[in-house]
């Protein structure tokens, strides 16, 4: 996103270019460029392209305990360092109170920030405090930003909210909100969805002895393609919600590698809002291991959206479900040393091209 000119700068097809005019309204924009409202956290946003005018990579992390900002800082700095960024605004989100000493809360966190980025050469435009919807800069002398000052963030709807909503991102009021969104279903519903499991195991089986392995496949991938099309946003059977024998049927078919791998591929293309939709809906409902592929599926359609948050949390549910879960195991470590959806989308259109050759 370039915040100077809003101009395409990079030709990612994930990317979304819009205008943050100032500091206020990059303030107000932190929840979209996160997924949830933070809360008592320190975040970077990385500048990057040619004029350092890009918004890019967003990193947030709970404030620590004194004794272990240092820690946390070197371990931001190292993972902003993968955007190569010209520059990164650091913000504090906090509701705590002034020190009374004519400073802004949480001078230490902020300053081992500063040092470890100051380590990599990294500059610093600003450094802002966010709190009970005003924003403050550190490092500014005027009136307004002094101690029980503040100005307030922008009123109205800002671009990158408007372009947040055009890519599926729904802000939740913290992590453990947007946790919920692939939380497991009730008691009842995981009984039925169970069993469902059970009669889908049995079939398949039966299926891949009568008709082969290729045939049961290819019939799963048919299955992925009927679902994917009432996912879509608008389609007429969008509002028929799948039944517990169709997800069922669905988690089967992904654990076949092929299939799952060929399901990769439907997070580059125009269904990618219906194939993110289509594995939310069968995380949230799938029973462990089940669960495992769906989660990783879907963490996938996070990632290349920009969404970070949402990606850990489905790979932890991924991993959570199946341990030894390679592909969720390999994603997850590649998110924590913070690859860029763009290189993300190159590995998967390598993955298409080696299984069709």
């Amino acid at each position: 996103m370039d915040a100077r000119t809003g101009r395409p700068a990079h030709p990612d097809p994930g990317r979304i270019d819009v205008r943050l005019s100032d500091l206020g309204e990059l303030a107000a924009s932190i929840p979209h460029l996160l997924g949830f409202v933070p809360h008592e956290s320190v975040v970077l946003v990385s500048l990057t392209g040619p004029s350092g005018s890009r918004v890019g990579l967003t990193m947030r992390a709970d404030i620590p305990p004194p004794e272990y900002g240092r820690a946390l800082a070197a371990d931001l700095a190292q993972k902003v360092l993968t955007d190569r960024p010209r520059g990164v605004i650091v913000a504090v989100c906090s509701e705590a109170p002034d020190p009374g000493d004519g400073t802004l809360p949480h001078q230490q966190v902020v300053g081992d920030v500063l040092v470890a980025l100051a380590a990599h050469a990294v500059p610093v435009p600003d450094v802002l405090l966010v709190r009970a919807g005003r924003w403050w800069s550190y490092d500014c002398p005027d009136p307004c930003c002094a101690p029980g000052g503040g100005t307030p963030l922008p009123a109205g709807v800002t671009e990158l909210e408007v372009a947040a909503v055009a890519t599926g991102v729904v802000v939740e009021p913290d992590r453990s909100a947007l946790a919920a969104r692939i939380g497991p279903p009730g008691a009842l519903d995981r009984s039925a969805m169970a069993a469902a499991c059970a009669q889908a195991a049995g079939e398949c089986a039966d299926a891949i002895i009568e008709r082969g392995w290729d045939a049961v496949a290819e019939e799963s991938w048919t299955a992925v393609l009927d679902a994917l099309a009432r996912s879509r946003p608008g389609a007429p059977t969008a509002a028929a919600r799948l039944t517990d024998r169709e997800v069922a049927r669905l988690l089967w078919g992904l654990r076949d590698g092929d299939v799952r791998d060929r399901a990769l591929g439907l997070a580059l293309g125009a269904d990618a809002p219906a194939a993110e939709q289509l594995w939310t809906e069968c995380t949230r409902r799938a029973p462990a291991p089940l669960d495992a592929a769906p989660a990783t599926l879907l963490a996938v359609s996070s990632w290349l959206r920009g969404d970070g948050a949402m990606a850990d949390i489905a790979l932890t549910r991924a991993l959570a479900g199946a341990p030894d879960y390679a592909l969720a195991r390999l994603l997850a470590q590649a998110l924590a040393a913070c690859m860029r959806p763009a290189e993300l989308r190159d590995l998967i259109r390598r993955t298409a091209s080696d299984r069709v050759g």
